[in-house]
Order: structure tokens, then sequence, then C-alpha cells
């Protein structure tokens, strides 16, 4: 099986890898994080008229109709700089839920301001008590009139603290944890009864936490039909779920390529510690669980397209191994860097920051574990 890019592909790689390294020197980023919005409009702007924003949407949507691979290629080169722009919460969750959900009828003119960058959406889904179980949605959706009115708290809400709109789910029917009765809503961010508890993540990105009181919507803010969110949720997980292995991919090269560079650098007793034979097999560690993370996130990135079962297993294994062989990359980056490690003035800190973050993003390593056991157990006990 041949896993190199297509010529387009290589061209879109270049093209990030361009940008990113204009625009997302170590300094120019933490002038960003600093700022009041937390990320840069230009940037964002930018993002939007060379395209990047369109890749993984369909052609019925005014996208470049860009599956698996494409959408890697982008993450992979975000990973590596370690761009803070709402790529994923607004384009890659909220913006293929829509794509997913909508008629083709509709779909264009509803994310064309996301395309063009005019707008930014932010997935409301996980919920404190769920923790990682995107259905266990205690938000409810009560019918009033043609309308509907929400109540209930959303946690972790990624780029929820200056999104102009909410891709809000909640329970328009049934049980938790039941996949069906979950509704989807667009929501103004300054509509009545949604207040904001805004915060900046541990590795420098925008969350917040949301909560709706007696927030009342037309039955216009319905998207799709009711009670059919489930499937276009998940849809957009899993492209979720692609994207963040592959920006981890990226922050894992760029966090072994930095750690090269500084053994190399760095003396002890006269001689550079990469010299060092205990340090250069550790330094080969931190490459195979590298190339590790590369292949898993691929097969994830090609099996989107796949029967359920099949792209279940995958995209769990992918997670699992990033969660796991991340957490080792970042660890050892640390302990080699020494003292020069822990400081935040130092680059590699903040890869290690978001390597590791990412592992708690829709769903950790052991959370995905106990997905891809009870996949595996289902298969051998239908055998």
């Amino acid at each position: 099986m041949d896993f190199s890019y297509s010529d387009e592909q290589r061209m879109l790689k270049d093209m990030v890898d361009r940008v990113v390294a204009d625009q997302y020197g170590f300094e120019q980023r933490e002038k960003i994080i600093k700022s009041d919005a937390g990320y840069s409009p230009e940037v964002w702007s930018q993002f939007a008229e060379l395209g990047l924003l369109a890749v993984p949407f369909s052609e019925a949507a005014g996208g470049f109709d860009g599956g698996g691979a494409e959408l890697m290629v982008v993450a992979e080169g975000f990973g590596r700089g370690l761009v803070v722009e709402p790529y994923l919460s607004s384009v890659v969750l909220a913006g293929t839920f829509l794509d997913a959900a909508l008629d083709d009828d509709t779909k264009a003119e509803a994310l064309e301001p996301i395309i063009g960058g005019e707008q930014r959406y932010a997935l409301a889904c996980y919920e404190p008590a769920g923790r990682y179980d995107a259905h266990w949605i205690e938000t409810t959706a009560k019918k009033d009139g043609d309308g509907y009115v929400l109540n209930g708290q959303k946690a972790v809400v990624l780029g929820g603290d200056s999104a102009d709109r909410l891709l809000v789910i909640a329970r328009s029917s049934g049980d938790n944890p039941s996949a069906s009765g979950l509704s989807a809503f667009i929501v103004e961010g300054d509509a009545d009864g949604v207040s904001r508890e805004r915060y900046t993540t541990f590795d420098g990105h925008r969350a917040a936490e949301i909560t709706l009181e007696n927030v009342k919507v037309g039955a216009d803010a319905l998207v799709g039909e009711e009670g059919s969110a489930a499937k276009p949720l998940q849809h957009a997980l899993d492209r979720g779920i692609v994207a963040m292995c592959a920006e981890a991919t990226g922050a894992m090269e760029m966090a072994c390529d930095l750690t090269l560079d500084y053994i190399k650098e760095r003396k002890q007793f006269g001689v550079p510690i990469g010299s060092f034979q205990a340090l250069q097999h550790r330094m080969v560690d931190m490459r195979i669980s590298l190339e590790k993370v590369r292949s898993m996130t691929l097969w994830a990135a090609c099996s989107l397209d796949a029967p359920e079962a099949e792209r279940r297993q995958r995209l769990a294994a992918a997670k699992y191994m990033v969660g796991k062989a991340g957490r080792h990359v970042a660890e050892e980056a640390i302990q080699l860097f020494g003292g020069m490690g822990m400081m935040d003035e130092s680059s590699i800190s903040h890869y290690a920051k978001r390597i590791v973050l990412i592992d708690h993003y829709l769903g950790d390593r052991n959370y995905h574990l106990d997905r891809l056991i009870d996949q595996l157990t289902e298969e051998s006990a239908a055998a």
C-alpha cells in the first residue's frame, strides 16, 4: 500500500509549512497567546484566504472535499507551529457537524461564513457529568411554541470563550446515555441566558464553561431534524480525533528535533552530551514513539469512510497511542533538556504541554483503551 502524499497533498503541506514558519515564530506565538482574543485575527484571515478553512468541507458546502489525509496534513503543520487559532473548534468540530447534518441545498449558505473566516463557531457538547461520553447529555431542549427552551451546562468548550455562535447539543427526548433523542441548535454567543466562564488552558488555548439558562431559540435554530444529532456528531468527533492525533504528530516531531539540536550543543565534561551512547538510545526511542504515532494517525485518517466498527477501532487505537507515546516523548524531552525544559522561556516546555494536553481532549488514552477493548470483545463474541 502506498502511503506517500499525492502532488496536491504535498503542495498543501508546503503551503501550511510556509505560513506557519512565517507567522508562528516562538515570540510571535507568545504575543498571540497573551492578546485579549487569544488568537490572531490577521492569521485567521490569512488561513481563510489560502483556503485552509475550506479543506475538510464537501464541495456542496463550498469546500475542497478534503479527506482524512488532507486534514492530517493541515493539522500536523499546525502542530509543528503550536498554532492556537480555533481551527479544531470552529472548522473541524462545529463545521464538519454542520456539513454532515444539513441538506446540500442549505449547507453552502450556512458554512460560507466559516469558510470565509467571518464567523467562528464552537461545539458545545461535553458535560461535567458525562466526562468523555458525548452521548451523556443532561442539557434539555423543551418545546416552546414553534421554538425551544435550552437549559444546561457545557464543560471545556474549546473556542467557546469568543465564538460568535455555539452549536449546542441538547437532549430533546430519551434518557442518558442513549444516542437517540439528541438534537443540535445554533445559539448566538451573546444570546439572553448564555453565560461563559472564559479561561486559558494549560497549553495556551482558550476555552469556556458555558451555562444555558432558559435560552429561547426559534425553530430555525434546530440543525437538521429533531433527535437526529448523534450521527453528524460522531462524524465531527471522528474528524476531531484525526486532527488531534495529527497535531500531536507535528508537535512530537518538533520536540524530537529541538531535543536533538540541544544535546548536540549542550556540553558536559568538555564534550556534547549527544555523544553519550545512553542519550543516543533515548533519542532513538523518542523517534520510535513519534513514528508509531505518525503511522497510527495515517491509518486512522484513511479510515474515516470505513465501516463503523473498523473506523471506531482504528480511531481508538490511534488516540490511545497518542496518549501513551506522546507522554513518553514529552517527558524524555523535558529530562534531556534538564532545568531548561521546565522554563516558560524555552519552547520545548510549550511543546510538552501541548502534547500532554492533547491526550485529554476528545477522550484520554484510558477512555479509548476501554473503547478498543469493548470493540474487540464484541467482535470476539460475535465470532
